[in-house]
């Protein structure tokens, strides 16, 4: 059984100040604490971080910033918190949809301690009505948020991956919250160790991916949903500079870098990207998704 954290949130968030709009809303961290001391992927080398990489990671965080409030995004903010450096990615906060937010839960000792800041952010979102309940995953099943997760709203489906951080139990506690159906991708590639790592779905239905990435269970997986003209596929070094790690707001996506290939088959498909460098941020093995978590999505039954 799913524990649901105040089961009269639903009508609290009615009760509470009306935030709801067409408006897109992210969720992000400052890098205040940002750094490199531990290693929980292949990114991940503390001897070669160095202290004064930490002004570039500011920099660029508030570069992604600042194109994301550009294309109109209300931007809401999770208090930095010392001791915690990849609090930062706040894309592995929650799976959120429907103004539910069904928390993480990690891995590695080194990010359990992100789970109550990030439960703590969730209840105040709750008080102001942006959210209007939480829930807490089974005892013992390990999913990490939207790094995990992400909600396809063309096909109104989650596409769900499994194997390097998060469990394949977890597919049953997504559907068991959001009513929606889960595609379970196995990643294996510890380069690509979260599902937004390698995939992207836009809400053109177009997705962008790294074939590599996956088993070839889940590459039968994604061809059986996504039609070959859909597919943006990338090359190896694309998927290595986290070409797929991309936000999208309406028709603009933001991502660290696009190749010239894949900058005009994306606007070939309607889209314009926007390239900040998010390099200091790969070295940590993250990039423009891992920064952020989408808190406005609707599932077809809830849309507007």
């Amino acid at each position: 059984m799913l524990q649901k954290v105040h089961p009269h949130a639903r009508q609290a968030g009615r009760d509470a100040e009306d935030v709801t709009s067409a408006q897109p809303r992210l969720l992000m961290c400052e890098p205040a604490h940002f750094a490199i001391n531990y290693s929980i992927n292949p990114w991940m080398e503390p001897a070669k971080w160095a202290a004064a990489a930490h002004s570039v990671a500011v920099s660029q965080w508030s570069a992604l910033h600042d194109a994301l409030a550009q294309t109109g995004a209300a931007i809401e903010k999770v208090a930095p918190r010392a001791g915690l450096p990849d609090l930062v990615f706040t894309a592995n906060a929650a799976v959120v949809l429907d103004r539910t937010a069904l928390m993480a839960r990690f891995r590695y000792p080194e990010r359990q301690g992100e789970e109550p800041v990030f439960t703590a952010a969730f209840e105040g979102m709750r008080k102001r009505g942006l959210i209007e309940r939480l829930v807490v995953l089974p005892e013992g099943v390990v999913l990490e948020g939207a790094g995990d997760c992400l909600f396809d709203e063309a096909r109104n489906l989650f596409w769900m991956g499994f194997g390097q951080r998060s469990e394949g139990a977890a597919a049953a506690a997504i559907e068991a919250t959001f009513g929606l159906p889960v595609v379970s991708l196995q990643l294996a590639d510890p380069r690509f160790y979260h599902l937004d790592t390698a995939f992207c779905p836009l809400p053109s239905g177009d997705v962008i991916y790294y074939p590599g990435a996956f088993t070839d269970e889940g590459r039968a997986a994604i061809a059986a949903r996504v039609s070959e003209k859909q597919r943006v596929v990338l090359d190896e070094a694309e998927a290595a500079q986290f070409s797929a790690n991309a936000v999208c707001v309406g028709r603009t996506i933001a991502m660290s870098r696009c190749s010239d290939r894949l900058r005009g088959e994306l606007a070939a498909r309607g889209y314009d990207v926007v390239a900040t460098p998010l390099d200091t941020f790969l070295q940590s093995g993250g990039s423009a998704a891992c920064l952020t978590l989408r808190l406005d999505r609707c599932s077809a039954s809830r849309s507007p």
